[in-house]
């Protein structure tokens, strides 16, 4: 027995030894178990997303929908954007002109637009018109903020429709008519319901009828399942048009697909190259750089092969990848097989090279294997491979734009989804050139 425990000892110092296999086994762990923590909220106040950019337009003059943008700002999950900066750093209004081509620019986090026109509040019909514009590049983050904008629309909209309301009857039977029937209204009101007069008056003519009491009611007790009794959200979404427009990637003929490659390829790639790094261990110790040496050959002609032999094997693998999705999965590859294959090569240069840089830092093969796993997990989670980013924190969120994944999925979106040309990805190719 004392044999067996010597060789357990044995094995044991030999395991404490190799500080990948340490990262391996505990660090990479509690660090993804920590990151899961933060994205999803756990043992916080305030979970789900945040910061999400949203771009409103307000083009009314009517006050209500200035209490409307009011609501949305203090919606924790988005970051409202009403301001247009111009190149020489002064701001203006933002306008539905300006939404377009924001959303549409390479590289831009502007996935999402509210307008409210300037017929928000019609006096020849009841309702109210929104625009919504999109780029849904991921549904689950599309659906939540459809969801959070309709819950903030319907929560406070309830006063705009009385206002409708006021403005179509005005109109219809004139405005002294009008005055007295409000009189009326609140006559009776104020005696029914033991209310002061004036008040009732004031919120008739504000467009209150209680539609909002009703409102709030209905969002925080919520529609239990079964239950087919209409609420007064069901009634408001009836009256409320909206207009829905995708901005990006309308033709896209494998949305879901298009999505998902990208952020799965770069993930591959990086943990492929990685790998192909840690090769120059293996030749250190098998004696082959002595051989090398010996011939007319120079350590920088050594890590120039490696690393474009890195870049040759992320091209391959990255093509083959998005060749297979568009026979499996029918996404539109060919039509833009040289953008893409521009955007790969760049990609798998940052890839390489990070490859390298890991493979100077480690001390061993099994260092080297071991901060890649870690260094790779983080910059999936953080560059949107796994999940959206406004899943996270705001603080995470900074983290993003620091990580080959983010570019690199940036690029692929930029020409499979958006259609970008050459020169509108030039930035983003300039970030990955920037980061090899």
């Amino acid at each position: 027995m004392r044999i067996i425990l010597s060789l357990v000892r044995k094995d044991l110092l030999n395991f404490t030894r190799f500080k990948g296999a340490l990262i391996l086994t505990f660090a990479i762990p509690f660090m993804m178990i920590w990151l899961f923590g933060q994205v999803f909220g756990v043992n916080s106040k305030d979970s789900g997303p945040s910061g999400i950019p949203v771009a409103v337009v307000n083009a009314s003059s009517n006050p209500g929908a200035a209490k409307l943008v009011d609501a949305l700002k203090a919606e924790k999950s988005f970051r409202i954007i009403t301001d247009y900066k111009e190149r020489d750093g002064t701001k203006r209004p933002l306008t539905e002109a300006d939404l377009r081509p924001m959303m549409q620019a390479a590289g831009s986090d502007l996935r999402f637009a509210l307008v409210l026109p300037a017929d928000l509040v019609s006096d020849t019909s009841f309702g109210l018109h929104l625009k919504f514009l999109s780029n849904p590049r991921s549904d689950i983050e599309t659906q939540m903020v459809n969801g959070l904008l309709q819950k903030a629309i319907f929560t406070n909209v309830p006063e705009l429709l009385g206002q409708s309301l006021q403005a179509r009857a005005k109109k219809h039977i004139g405005e002294k008519r009008l005055e007295k029937f409000n009189d009326t209204m609140a006559t009776a009101i104020s005696a029914a319901f033991n209310e002061d007069k004036e008040q009732v008056l004031r919120r008739i003519e504000s467009g209150d009828f209680g539609i909002s009491d009703l409102t709030k009611s209905a969002a925080s007790s919520g529609t239990k399942a079964g239950d087919s009794k209409p609420t007064a959200a069901d009634f408001i979404g009836k009256i409320v048009r909206i207009e829905n427009e995708q901005v990006v990637g309308a033709q896209v003929k494998s949305p879901m697909a298009t999505r998902l490659v990208g952020g799965w390829a770069i993930q591959f790639l990086l943990f492929a190259v990685s790998a192909s790094a840690a090769g120059l261990f293996r030749e250190r110790d098998a004696g082959i750089f002595q051989r090398l040496l010996a011939a007319p050959v120079t350590r920088a002609h050594i890590l120039w092969s490696k690393f474009l032999y890195g870049v040759t094997l992320g091209l391959i693998q990255l093509l083959v990848l998005f060749v297979a999705s568009s026979f499996m999965f029918h996404t539109d590859v060919l039509s833009h097989v040289v953008l893409l294959s521009l955007v790969c090569v760049l990609a798998a240069a940052a890839c390489s090279a990070f490859g390298m840089l890991l493979a100077s830092i480690a001390g061993s093969p099994e260092s080297a294997s071991g901060l890649s796993t870690l260094v790779i997990m983080l910059m999936s989670l953080l560059g949107g491979a796994w999940f959206p980013l406004g899943f996270m924190p705001s603080f995470m969120q900074q983290f993003s734009k620091l990580t080959i994944v983010y570019w690199s999925m940036e690029g692929f979106s930029a020409v499979l989804w958006a259609g970008n040309s050459f020169g509108q990805i030039l930035p983003i190719l300039g970030v990955l050139a920037g980061m090899t």
